[in-house]
This record gives C-alpha cells, structure tokens and sequence, in this order.
C-alpha cells in the first residue's frame, strides 16, 4: 500500500514517524514550504519535512495545492491512500487522487469540535473526556465516514499543551491500527451523525483569547489552560496587558466581596464574582514568560 503522507507541525510528525516505524510505505511527503520564523526571522523547516528528510523520503513543498506543476508530481507517486494531518485544506483533486482516497485524523471524537482548534475548545469548553477520530475526507470540512475512534480522558487541570503531547501519541498509534486493518481488508466506516447540537472548534482570534473579569471562575480556569501555552490567554490589567499562562482556583477571601486585581504576600490575585484565582505564569507584552511573584517584584513601588 503506497501512502502519501500530507502534513507540517509536530503532532503531525508524530504520526509520520510511527507509520514508517510500523513498516508500512510512505512514498512522498507534502508539507509547507519554509518559512522565516522568531525574532531573528530565521527559515524554519516543518517538523514533518525535518523528520521526512531523516527516514529519507520525497518531499514535495507545494505553495499552490492546485498548481499543474503540483498536481503532476503527486500523481507521478501513484498512491493508493492519502493520509492527511495537521494540513492546510486539500483541494478536491489532491484528495481525490489516491486510489481509495484520503485519510484524517482529528483531535475529537467526531462529529463534535469539528473545526480548526478542536484540542483547545474541548478544554474551554469544561469537557472531561476528547479523544481522536479516523475518518476519509469528502466535500464537508470534518465530515467524512469514520473508520476509527479512540476515547481520552482530560484532567481537571491539563492545559492545551499537555493535552496536546499525549494525543500526539495516542493520534498516531490509532492511526497505524487504521492502516492495519485497511491493509488488511478488515475495515469499514461509519457515516457521522448530523446531530442538531454539533459543537464546533473554530479557528482561534485574538479577540477571542481575551478574558473578563465579569466571568465566572469555571469558565475563567477553563479557558486560561485551554489557550496555555499557545496561542495564550490575555488580559488588560491595571499592570499592562498580560498574558496569563499558568493559574489556579483558591479559597474565595471572604473579606474582600470587590472584583478586581489584589497583590497580596507577593501572589497576583483575582477576585472574580464567584471566586478568587491566582495567576502563577504570565508574559508582560514584549517580554519573555516569567514566574508571577517575580513579574510583581520588577513592579515600580
């Protein structure tokens, strides 16, 4: 089974890696072309093409997926099946090629947190379980027939980041147990149900990732670890804009029933309307990520 492999970040590489380790054969590798990165604007390579580049497999760097030239040399690979992660959506005739199609796998237990960031919504949104879906792509975003599923559970205080290096893992071994049973003949796909209350995982905004003093204190821890430690979570403050990286729920200070900012023994504390939260992580705008008590020591007295 010729596989051609569509990807860039490290969750993607992740899966690459174990496909090959799992013996099955990679024949080209479409990814993004390299592109300067950091303060120093430095060329970046993608996770998938620095590890394509060590097990020694083509690469194509497409920056038209609809280009002729494109086209022409991924057909010359005559894959039988695309596998597709952590990509940029592929054009009809990309998708299409494959003798018995495309592949995804997705951060969520389709069809719910269908969408761009399903990983960070799972965690806004307060849920206790995620998991990872195989499915064949068609027309509709993230709609495709699921071959497989595997169920995670998330930890009352995971952040995005954590979440995201276990699935990283868990993603590519269901993805090996899906070309398994493929190769073997042993499969078969599920429609997804159109369920009328489908949640949805769209892109990320900058507006979005901004939190409220007005929320409740759920939805506020809720939603610092879901965007920790990217793309992060930010506040105005009466300190600048901060973005707050790493916090916890604290006992509520019946004292004090405002809501607002306090420093109190070298801890930055906010008192929301339900409850009291402390910030342990932020990044003043400019500067690097720093431990709280040492943002408040640098504070002008």
């Amino acid at each position: 089974m010729r596989i051609v492999f569509f990807g860039t970040p490290e969750f993607a590489a992740t899966s690459l890696l174990a496909i090959v380790d799992a013996g099955f054969e990679v024949v080209c590798v479409v990814t993004a072309v390299d592109k300067p990165a950091g303060r120093g604007q430095k060329i970046s390579e993608s996770a998938v093409k620095k590890a394509a580049m060590d097990l020694g497999i083509p690469i194509l760097l497409p920056p038209n997926l609809k280009s002729p030239t494109f086209i022409e040399s991924l057909r010359s690979y005559q894959a039988d099946l695309g596998v597709v992660i952590a990509f940029r959506m592929l054009p009809e005739v990309v998708w299409s090629m494959p003798a018995m199609g495309t592949m995804n796998l997705h951060g969520s237990l389709l069809p719910n947190y269908r969408g761009a960031a399903p990983i960070h919504h799972v965690i806004i949104q307060g849920e206790t379980t995620t998991g990872v879906t195989t499915f064949f792509l068609k027309h509709e975003i993230d709609t495709g027939d699921i071959v497989s599923s595997r169920e995670i559970a998330i930890g009352e205080n995971e952040t995005v980041g954590e979440l995201h290096d276990r699935m990283k893992h868990i993603g590519a071994q269901l993805m090996v147990d899906t070309l398994g049973l493929i190769s073997q003949g042993k499969w078969h796909t599920t429609p997804q149900s159109n369920l009328l209350d489908i949640k949805f995982a769209p892109k990320l905004d900058r507006e979005f990732c901004e939190l409220s003093i007005s929320m409740c204190i759920l939805d506020f821890h809720n939603k610092l670890r879901g965007l920790s430690p990217l793309p992060g979570a930010w506040m105005k403050t009466p300190y600048g804009e901060l973005k707050l990286i790493k916090g916890r729920i604290v006992a509520k200070d019946t004292q004090n029933a405002n809501v607002g900012f306090e420093i109190s023994n070298k801890r930055l504390i906010i008192h929301l309307t339900d409850g009291d939260y402390e910030i342990l992580t932020l990044q003043p705008s400019g500067k690097p990520k720093m431990m709280a008590k040492d943002f408040l020591n640098g504070l002008k007295k």
